[in-house]
């Protein structure tokens, strides 16, 4: 074990989605996601001045749903699939259950910015948000 350091992650917003059950949002944006607000803190607005329509952001969120005692699990809850370990799934059953999404920004008002693909449920606290940076090819 690592030690009982503990951090405090406080949320900059929470997302606004039509997707209200976990078990019936898709596994990944790309599977038919709705479009969905990230909804700023009034006061962290400043922060997202420099945000544009049809970027994309890495959106960082708090699963607060998911179960954060699971270290195995099916991938995609098939039971055909064998049991692995969750730090080598996209599973939202983890220690520490930190979505990742990287979705396009298509609109942006006040301290709302709606988005593309994004799987999370509606109320799901959003820890950061970071621009996509291209990779230069070696």
């Amino acid at each position: 074990m690592t030690g009982d350091t503990s951090y405090e992650l406080r949320p900059i917003g929470h997302v606004e989605s039509p997707l209200a059950d976990r078990r019936a949002a898709p596994r990944q944006g790309s599977e038919g996601a709705p479009e969905a607000w990230l909804v700023f803190d009034p006061r962290l607005a400043e922060g997202i001045r420099d945000l544009a329509e049809g970027s994309e952001i890495l959106v960082l969120t708090w699963l607060h749903q998911a179960r954060r005692d699971e270290l195995v699990t099916r991938p995609r809850d098939d039971p055909r699939n064998p049991l692995t370990g969750v730090f080598s799934t996209r599973s939202p059953d983890r220690p520490n259950p930190i979505g990742l999404h990287r979705v396009r920004i298509a609109a942006i008002s006040g301290n709302r910015v709606l988005v593309h693909g994004l799987e999370a449920i509606n109320g799901t606290p959003i820890a950061d948000v970071k621009p996509v940076i291209a990779v230069p090819e070696a």
